[in-house]
C-alpha cells in the first residue's frame, strides 16, 4: 500500500541521494505523454519540497515544451539493488534557460558541462512511495560517456545549431523557447 506525504523525509532525501537513476514524466493537454530516463549528476534536493535538475542536450526537447504549457511533472525514483521501494515527487514545474535571471543561482550546484541545455525546478506538492516488489534488481555499472564525447566534438557552436535544428519544437509541434531564452540569435551564433 503506497503512503503519501506532503514533503521529502529525510529518509527520502538520503534514498534520492543514493539512485542512480531516475525518470522524469510530463505532459501537455493535448498531444504524447513523455517519460525520459534521467542520471548522472543531474538531480539536487534544493530542499523538501523543491528539487532541481540539469537537462542536457538531446534528440528531444519535449519536458520544456509541456512544462511550458502545463507545469505537472512527476519525478520517480525506483531502488533496483535494495530494499523494494518506488518513490514519486509530484507537483508544478518551470523551466530555466542560460537567459532566466535565476539560472546562475541553480547553474553553479551542477557540474559544468557543454550539454547543459536547461534547468528544471520542481515544486513538489505530493510525495509517495510504493512498493517496487516486482521491479528487478539490476547492478550499477558506471555512468555512459557518449554524451560528454559527442558534445566535446560539437563546441558549444555545434551545440547551439543542434538545439536550432532539433529542439525548438517537441514531437508535437510545440515550442519549446530554447532559441529565445538562451539568446541564441542564428546559426553563427
Amino acid at each position: 500500500m503506497g503512503k503519501q506525504f506532503s514533503a521529502l523525509s529525510d529518509k527520502h532525501i538520503k534514498f534520492i541521494g543514493n539512485q542512480k537513476i531516475y525518470f522524469v514524466g510530463t505532459a501537455a493537454a493535448t498531444g504524447h505523454v513523455n517519460l525520459s530516463p534521467k542520471g548522472g549528476d543531474s538531480l539536487r534536493v534544493i530542499n523538501s519540497t523543491t528539487i532541481a535538475w540539469l537537462n542536457l542536450t538531446g534528440s528531444g526537447n519535449e519536458s520544456a515544451a509541456h512544462v511550458i504549457q502545463n507545469p505537472r511533472m512527476t519525478i520517480m525514483f525506483s531502488d533496483f539493488d535494495g530494499a523494494p521501494l518506488i518513490l514519486r515527487a509530484y507537483g508544478n514545474a518551470r523551466v530555466l534557460h542560460q537567459q532566466d535571471a535565476d539560472w546562475g543561482q541553480y547553474c553553479e550546484l551542477f557540474p559544468a558541462s557543454i550539454a547543459t541545455r536547461q534547468i528544471f525546478i520542481l515544486d513538489i506538492s505530493m510525495v509517495q512511495s510504493s512498493c517496487g516488489m516486482s521491479v528487478p534488481n539490476f547492478d550499477y555499472q558506471g555512468d555512459r560517456s557518449e554524451l560528454e564525447r559527442w558534445s566535446e566534438k560539437q563546441g558549444t557552436s555545434g551545440i547551439k545549431k543542434y538545439w536550432l535544428n532539433k529542439n525548438q519544437h517537441s514531437i508535437d509541434g510545440f515550442e519549446t523557447e530554447i532559441v529565445k531564452r538562451s539568446g541564441i540569435t542564428g546559426p553563427e551564433d
